[in-house]
């Protein structure tokens, strides 16, 4: 059986890429969504989401809109992989112990 990937691993980052997963490929979730739906405070948010971006899990794209910052968080194709053999290693164990 594989080890688990340690940067999904830990939970807020298993969240957020849960959500971002969720989405059609390429396309972001805005970060004030992703703080509401994970619970995170911005601080913590913003250095779970750097984490998973120095691992090129997910891209982020910075803009402005009505001249506000927006920022928007993407899963890459490393990181929906990535995911995916998380997800499948979740389901060994739970085959296994049946």
């Amino acid at each position: 059986m594989a080890d688990f990937d340690d940067i999904i691993h830990q939970p807020l980052r298993l969240r957020i890429m849960a959500a971002l997963n969720a989405l059609p490929q390429k396309e972001g979730m805005e970060f004030v969504r992703l703080k509401k739906l994970t619970g995170a405070s911005d601080g913590n948010l913003g250095a779970h989401i750097e984490t998973l971006a120095k691992s090129g899990y997910v891209s982020v794209e910075k803009a402005f809109v009505a001249k506000r910052p927006q920022t928007t968080v993407i899963a890459t194709p490393a990181g929906r992989a990535a995911f995916a053999r998380h997800v499948a290693l979740l389901r060994e164990i739970i085959e296994t112990d049946r």
